[in-house]
């Protein structure tokens, strides 16, 4: 077949030309394939300035293999004047199941994502629509814990460019300690891009360490109508020490009686107020105060509609971004300290076996992210994702690893997700003497 750079238009051999042809002459707009992808617009006839604002884009998934732009451009015409279309195509000249549509500014694109989330594009097949994130941050572990931000800031300079921002959290169990990982901030998404593919397992080692790199998971993007509403607090960078208690009663201290419950979880916690005011002004009066010695942040909890649990992003390249489960979720990337003491632990403990195996083989010490999220019934539910630095690159398919299962407790879910791990590279649990298959 012709390559579409050498037919007039682009369209001859494509599947539906009559219908595409029938479009692109109705609108003006062009059509192209380059890349894995195949654009309308971008820009549309006779756009003058700089392409619409971030927010305008949303990610259309579930698509019918064989539906196209002669279907989905007249669907989004009707939500506002379209920028562009990009829709992923494959080797037969099916889509590959999504596509990005940018519309000329955010409040289209927002009620386009309200209105065709769900929709019934064909008989029984129902599209899932949500916001598209460019994403510039990435995640970062196997960092030695002993490492200040301003040293990880000036390593990350060194080795890629474009840093605008690195974010450290202080261990649960050690303030005066990183957690193992970093969030690093990029001028870009193509910044990003890069210096994710500079850093890759096998490539760059910082401080003399493996380190593990990935997309970071892109800050929950909610609604100002649905942020007004909010009136839970999320507080962050507590003492493991710091009780419920000594919680509820420093934010009681701004107005007697405003906490109406408060949910604490190893060192963050929810608190919650019966009025948004008191709420605002709570967070206002205590972020940055020093809590039992630690200072906390303070910020509003951000809800998420539970009908949009899959977040994509173009860092993640269409995989699902953040957990939620229930009614708020919140990627809090976590580590769990591998020295903390189990008591009653059994003796072929998942998580050991598996920092023993990576210590042995010098896969570089295993990284866990703790998700966790508000349940219908209000009870906290967890799950963590486990990053094994040299494995990053060698199992991009099920890097991180990511068991299925929510657990009620923080232990379980740590156990749950090192055997999901092990179980998932071919691993035993049955002996501390646990290595691949043939090794």
């Amino acid at each position: 077949m012709e390559s579409n750079q050498k037919s007039g238009d682009g369209l001859t051999g494509m599947q539906k030309e009559a219908s595409l042809r029938a479009l692109i002459q109705r609108t003006g707009y062009q059509l192209l394939q380059e890349n894995g992808q195949r654009r309308y617009g971008g820009p549309p006839p006779g756009w003058e300035g700089p392409p619409p604002e971030r927010g305008s884009e949303i990610f259309v998934g579930k698509l019918p293999r064989d539906l196209f732009e002669d279907e989905l451009v007249p669907l989004c015409e009707k939500f506002g004047k379209i920028y562009e279309v990009r829709m992923m195509m494959d080797f037969n000249g099916n889509n590959r199941g999504y596509a990005f549509v940018t519309f000329t500014n955010k409040n289209e694109a927002k009620t386009a994502m309200k209105q065709l989330n769900n929709y019934e594009i064909r008989n029984g097949r129902l599209l899932g629509v949500c916001a598209s994130v460019d994403n510039c941050r990435l995640f970062v572990g196997g960092i030695p814990k002993s490492k200040k931000r301003e040293e990880i800031l000036t390593e990350m300079k060194k080795v890629t460019d474009g840093v605008l921002e690195v974010i450290v959290y202080p261990s649960a169990a050690d303030k005066t300690k990183n957690r193992g990982f970093a969030f690093v901030e990029y001028e870009s998404h193509r910044a990003a891009a890069m210096a994710r593919r500079k850093l890759l397992p096998g490539r760059i080692q910082l401080w003399g360490h493996a380190i593990a790199v990935d997309w970071a998971e892109p800050e929950v993007e909610v609604d100002e109508d649905t942020m007004a509403t909010v009136k839970i607090l999320y507080v962050r960078n507590l003492m493991l020490a710091t009780t419920e208690e000594t919680i509820e009663k420093e934010f009681n201290s701004i107005k007697p009686g405003a906490v109406e419950r408060v949910k604490k979880i190893r060192d963050y916690a929810f608190v919650h107020f019966t009025q948004r005011e008191d709420a605002i002004s709570a967070m206002n009066a205590l972020n940055g105060k020093l809590v039992d010695g630690s200072p906390v942040e303070v910020t509003l909890a951000k809800p998420v509609d539970k009908d949009s649990y899959v977040r994509y992003t173009r860092g993640t390249g269409g995989r699902g971004g953040a957990l939620v489960q229930g009614e708020y979720t919140y990627t809090l990337g976590q580590v769990y300290d591998p020295t903390a003491a189990y008591l009653g632990a059994p003796v072929f403990y998942a998580p050991q076996i598996l920092e023993d195996v990576c210590q042995k083989n010098n896969w570089g010490q295993p990284v866990y992210q703790l998700h966790s999220a508000i349940g219908p019934d209000q009870r906290q539910l967890f799950l963590y994702k486990v990053t094994i630095p040299a494995l990053a690159t060698q199992y991009p398919n099920v890097h991180p690893f990511t068991p299925a299962k929510l657990c009620t407790a923080v232990d379980e879910a740590k156990v749950h997700a090192a055997e999901h791990a092990l179980q998932t590279l071919g691993l035993q649990t049955e002996g501390a003497e646990a290595t691949f298959p043939g090794m």
